[in-house]
């Protein structure tokens, strides 16, 4: 293994130190919780987390927090993801693949709009008309 410079050893810290603070629920208004039980992991939730983080970090979004939990109990439709917004109803994404973690990034963090195709768990009919999708 080669030897690190010390400008390397403080990039790779300060990238470390980003992450942290992104799974830090503390001061944050916003969550993404990604379901890393052994269904998620096995259909593929640890790429998904990672591009939460990615997005996140390029947009300079800083008020929402990505962390993870065990299984959601839709094993059918892993990965699961459970976005929590101020404002609008909670709502839990299935088949969650990269792509779509870009998405709901763009669409449901940064717009305020419901990524339709992609809830499983969702709030009543009621309220997604009433707040007209979000």
């Amino acid at each position: 293994m080669a030897k690190m410079t010390l400008e390397e050893l403080r990039k790779l810290r300060e990238k470390k130190q980003n992450e942290i603070q992104k799974r830090d629920i503390e001061g944050k208004d916003a969550r993404i919780i990604v379901g890393m039980g052994t269904c998620g992991i096995a259909a593929g939730a640890k790429p998904v987390l990672d591009t939460f983080l990615e997005v996140l970090e390029e947009k300079k979004i800083d008020n929402v927090s990505v962390t993870q939990t065990g299984c959601m109990g839709l094993c059918y439709v892993e990965p699961t993801i459970e976005v929590i917004v101020p404002g609008m109803p909670d709502v839990i994404y299935g088949k969650v693949d990269v792509e779509t973690a870009r998405k709901i990034v763009e669409q449901h963090i940064i717009a305020k709009r419901l990524v339709t195709d992609h809830m499983f768990d969702r709030p009543a009919a009621d309220i997604i008309k009433k707040d007209g999708g979000k």
